[in-house]
């Protein structure tokens, strides 16, 4: 009750803050088909705008440059996957158990999240410097793996970019040839990763097989 009350005694956000916050949201999402696509490089301001169907001069009121813009989507975009992810894994604390779910649910990105897919295939290995989303993630998940031994790899910030990696080819694939991709290939990934990582052969099949949790939809 005392829930409700706080609920409904906040402020309700006015008209104009909300049209704000629609183009801002127009902005990102403009701005991952147009990564995706990989068209993020080339777009000019103009085009940027034009995608988002708003005007011109609007993207000024959110943003200085569109790199801007695209960095700050590109984070968003990961962040809130991630927190998809580690809510869908709650409750699971063996880090190999929970980097096997983090890169069976990623991998699986291909078509249940295509522009999401397509946003990481669109920015390559330069993930790896992103300081929020799925890698921060993946690289906790390893270091605890080594803290317990559960995981062998000496250097977890190579592993991880190994594992990366492996999961921006996937991701390539998929887009190159859909019909080579399948959920197999995914858990089939996520145990050669297990493996990579120094998990014993029957274990990381065993992880790669496992019921994935259900997964909020975006």
């Amino acid at each position: 009750m005392a829930e409700a009350a706080s609920a409904a005694g906040a402020p309700k956000a006015s008209r104009f803050d909300r049209r704000k916050a629609q183009t801002r949201q127009a902005l990102i999402d403009a701005a991952v088909r147009l990564i995706a696509e990989g068209r993020g490089d080339r777009a000019s301001v103009q085009e940027i705008t034009e995608e988002a169907d708003i005007g011109f001069g609007s993207f000024y009121n959110h943003f200085d440059t569109k790199e801007q813009l695209f960095a700050t989507a590109t984070e968003e975009v990961l962040e809130r996957w991630g927190q998809l992810i580690d809510r869908a894994s709650a409750g699971i604390t063996d880090p190999a158990e929970l980097f096997a779910v983090g890169t069976r649910i990623t991998g699986r990105l291909g078509w249940t999240h295509p522009d999401i897919a397509g946003l990481l295939a669109g920015v390559g290995l330069d993930v790896l410097d992103i300081p929020i989303g799925l890698v921060p993630r993946a690289l906790r998940d390893i270091q605890a793996g080594q803290a317990t031994g559960r995981f062998s790899v000496p250097d977890a910030e190579i592993a991880l970019s190994a594992a990366a990696g492996g999961m921006l080819g996937l991701f390539r694939m998929r887009q190159r040839h859909p019909e080579r991709v399948t959920e197999t290939t995914v858990d089939q990934l996520a145990e050669a990763e297990l493996r990579l990582l120094g998990v014993p052969a029957d274990e990381a099949a065993r992880l790669a097989a496992l019921p994935l949790p259900p997964i909020e939809t975006w």
